[in-house]
């Protein structure tokens, strides 16, 4: 998995940041696939600097209804159908977000030539393809606001193929029932364990990204152990308490919960626009001095899972 920053600035763009949206490709060898969070005001138009298309989509998980998060959503999924892209798609949100879509369609007079379906969610499982799971979190923000976590199912270790000739086995079809861990009958009446003959299984790869919140118990359950934490940091230390009451996170917060929740790497989004440049490095430099492995996004930053 990788994921591609479309916007990184909180409630407003600014002229180097958009406003929050976030890719995720699903780099997988035979069903590979491209998923969205949020989907700010010009996120369709921040695609175009990507090598995705929106017809590419085949999930859209919104955090909350802040206008920053979803305002890009009608446009975008006005542009799919002009595109005459016949492939489904799906959108999960809060509630709210079907009937969101509804009105801005109708009373604009638009519509959707692809098939569409929407899911409110409530905390929990939301989601399982088979190869990876998705989980919503209910975090502290004014409005209803979800964070997901997405865990890559683990994947069987790799079958000892020259051990099994050595015992006798032909590569074939017994080779991947063997692979699938069964236990197979040869002809000469051996029983074989596929199990003894592969080595351990491949951790999936995990990521939690986060909607806006201020700290609270969920946040800890969301981002525990993962691979990748994507979080906000939209004020600074010093302003913390500014922060906590519109319900976001300071940096000092935001780095002490990856520390708390043992995660491989920090990524901060979702800055305030009163910070330039050299502001955004102070950011970091909070957040690193509690979190050494943090990095700091910017629009169409790039990082692997």
């Amino acid at each position: 998995m990788e994921l591609i920053f479309l916007g990184t600035s909180a409630g407003v763009p600014t002229r180097s940041r958009n406003v929050t949206a976030i890719l995720l490709h699903l780099q997988h060898p035979t069903q590979p696939g491209v998923w969205l969070f949020d989907c700010g005001e010009g996120t369709q138009h921040q695609m175009l600097n990507t090598a995705f298309h929106p017809g590419k989509l085949e999930r859209i998980f919104i955090s909350h209804l802040h206008g920053d998060h979803l305002f890009g959503l009608p446009g975008l999924l006005c542009s799919r159908s002009m595109a005459g892209n016949p492939h489904p798609l799906t959108v999960y949100g809060p509630q709210g977000v079907r009937e969101f879509i509804a009105t801005t369609l109708r009373l604009s007079g638009s519509w959707t030539d692809f098939p569409l379906q929407i899911e409110e969610i409530s905390a929990g499982d939301i989601l399982d393809d088979g190869l990876r799971k998705v989980t919503a979190f209910r975090l502290e923000h004014p409005l209803e606001c979800y964070g997901y976590r997405v865990v890559e199912h683990d994947k069987p270790g790799a079958l000892n193929a020259r051990a099994l000739k050595a015992a006798g086995v032909t590569p074939g079809p017994l080779f991947q029932a063997l692979k699938a861990g069964k236990t197979v009958t040869l002809a000469d009446g051996r029983q074989i364990n596929g199990a003894d003959y592969l080595a351990p299984a491949v951790a999936g790869k995990s990521v939690a990204i986060f909607g806006d919140t201020a700290p609270c118990e969920a946040a800890l359950a969301l981002a525990q152990g993962v691979d990748v934490m994507v979080h906000e940091t939209t004020l600074d230390a010093s302003m913390e308490e500014k922060a906590n009451a519109r319900g976001h996170s300071s940096t000092r917060q935001t780095a002490t919960l990856a520390r708390e929740a043992d995660v491989g790497r920090l990524i901060m989004t979702h800055i305030s626009s009163r910070y330039d440049d050299k502001g955004c490095q102070r950011l970091l430099a909070e957040c690193r001095a509690i979190f050494p492995a943090t990095e700091l996004a910017y629009d169409f930053s790039v990082f692997p899972v």
